[in-house]
Order: C-alpha cells, then sequence, then structure tokens
C-alpha cells in the first residue's frame, strides 16, 4: 500500500501584504523622495506648515526650559536626539501624504489623530525611538565627565574654545561623535520605515522595526544619501534659529512617507 507524501510549499517569512522588500534603490532616489514630498507640502499647505509650527514651538519651548533649569550642557545632544525621535513626530505628516495618495480629505485634525494603523504599535515604536534618546543623552554627559572630570559646564561663550583647542574637548570630540554616529545609524534603521508600516498597513512595532532595518540595509547608498539629507536640511534649520524647521520638518515629513512608498513598491523610484 502507498502512502501519499504531501510536498510542502517553500517557506516564506511572514511579512505584511503588499510589503515589497525592494533592493538596490538608485542612488538618487531620495531626490524624488524630496520632490514629492515637496509636492505634498503645497498641496493643502495650511495643515503641513501648522504642523512645522507647532514642532518649532515645541523644540523652542525645550530649549527654553534647557537653560531656565540651567540644562545648557545638554542641549547638544538633544539637538542630535531630535533627529532620533523625530520620524515618531512626523506621524501626522505621513497621515496627510497618504491621504493625498488615496483622495482623502485632509485636515489637521485627521493629522493629529490618525485613525489608522495601531496605536499602541506606534506608541511602543516611539518609545524605543525616546529611549534610545534618552540613552543617548546619559551617554553624552558622561562622556563629558570622562574627559573633564568635575570641571563644570563652560557656558557656550567659551564651549568652542573648549572643544576645538584643548586635548580633552578634542578627544571627546572624536569619541562623541563616533557613539553619536552609532546611536544615530541604529535610531536611523529601525524608524526610517516603521511607523510609515504600522499607520499603514497595522503592522506590529517589532516587525515593522526589523524590516525598516532590513530596508536600511539593502538600500544602504539610499539610504546613507536620504540620512545626509535629512541632517543638512536639519542644520539649515539651526543655522536659521529653528524658523526654517517650519516648512524644512513638513517637507522632510512627507518626503519620508514617499520613500516609505518606494520601498514598498508602490511609486517609481529611477
Amino acid at each position: 500500500m502507498t502512502q501519499s507524501v504531501d510536498i510542502l510549499p517553500p517557506y516564506e517569512p511572514a511579512l505584511p501584504r503588499k510589503v515589497n522588500r525592494n533592493r538596490n534603490l538608485p542612488l538618487t532616489a531620495p531626490l524624488g523622495w524630496l520632490a514629492a514630498g515637496w509636492r505634498d507640502l503645497w498641496t493643502r499647505p495650511g495643515p503641513s506648515l501648522a504642523y512645522g509650527l507647532g514642532v518649532t514651538l515645541v523644540s523652542y519651548a525645550i530649549i527654553y526650559a534647557m537653560f531656565a533649569f540651567d540644562w545648557a550642557q545638554v542641549l547638544f545632544p538633544a539637538l542630535a536626539g531630535f533627529l532620533v525621535v523625530g520620524p515618531l513626530l512626523a506621524t501626522g505628516l505621513y497621515e496627510k501624504s497618504r491621504r493625498l495618495a488615496n483622495g482623502e480629505k485632509v485636515s489637521l485634525g485627521a493629522m493629529l489623530l490618525p485613525r489608522r494603523g495601531g496605536a499602541k504599535h506606534l506608541f511602543f515604536v516611539g518609545a524605543i525611538l525616546m529611549t534610545l534618546m534618552l540613552v543617548w543623552m546619559r551617554a553624552a554627559v558622561l562622556l563629558y565627565a570622562l574627559f573633564f572630570g568635575w570641571r563644570p559646564f563652560p557656558g557656550f561663550d567659551h564651549v568652542t574654545e573648549m572643544l576645538f583647542t584643548t586635548g580633552p574637548g578634542i578627544g571627546m570630540l572624536v569619541v562623541g561623535t563616533a557613539v553619536g554616529g552609532l546611536f544615530a545609524a541604529f535610531s536611523f534603521a529601525i524608524g526610517a520605515f516603521s511607523i510609515p508600516m504600522v499607520l499603514d498597513r497595522g503592522t506590529d512595532a517589532f516587525t515593522a522595526m526589523g524590516l525598516s532595518l532590513a530596508l536600511v540595509w539593502a538600500n544602504k547608498p539610499a539610504a546613507i544619501f536620504w540620512a545626509a539629507i535629512v541632517v543638512g536640511l536639519v542644520l539649515v534649520s539651526l543655522a536659521t534659529a529653528l524658523v526654517g524647521l517650519i516648512i524644512i520638518f513638513p517637507l522632510l515629513g512627507h518626503a519620508t512617507w514617499h520613500a516609505y512608498a518606494a520601498v514598498r513598491g508602490d511609486e517609481k523610484v529611477g
């Protein structure tokens, strides 16, 4: 008596439906994302500009609080940490771009309270990013203590001289840049596409962060170029005393949605 043997299909990793793990996107792809983000920004610009103004005012309030409570020494790490939590703050901008792509109504209320995706998973990804930012800020304080001991923070009038004309300052600058770069790279990799993915597909937090990491790794040249654009535009915002953030933050938020759509496979990327 012959027994039939069922042949199982090859194993496929569990991925959200319609998420396309595109590889080897062209180096110039981020320029297309930026152009699409610019278009979304000026399509019904009111909600986007209001969103950017809100982020800018909150940033001013945080900086004021740091000086008021004599925490000025953590200002620079906090500004760097802004890059870590930026993807979370831009959730409403992703929602506007998604609605524009689907021909849905756009409003500031819908951006602030998006109904798609799992709120608890958005919260979890946000909590991870916030934790990374707090750990980085603590690491920056420890690095200062390591190189300067109990020496008080000299104030911003003397910080440039301290960093660039003393041995401990140069050492802290080199080590701090390397350590901060590791924090920034990991945060970027897990946050670049995870929050748009949770918002769009309701993907759970761990899967979204893992896929974001894989997508960044699979598209390293484009991802590095995109990260450089983000850092460059944030530096422009700082150079304008954060006034430029009113436009730059919405621009980057909308462009990030199109970056996610490109790696998902729904947009032309060449």
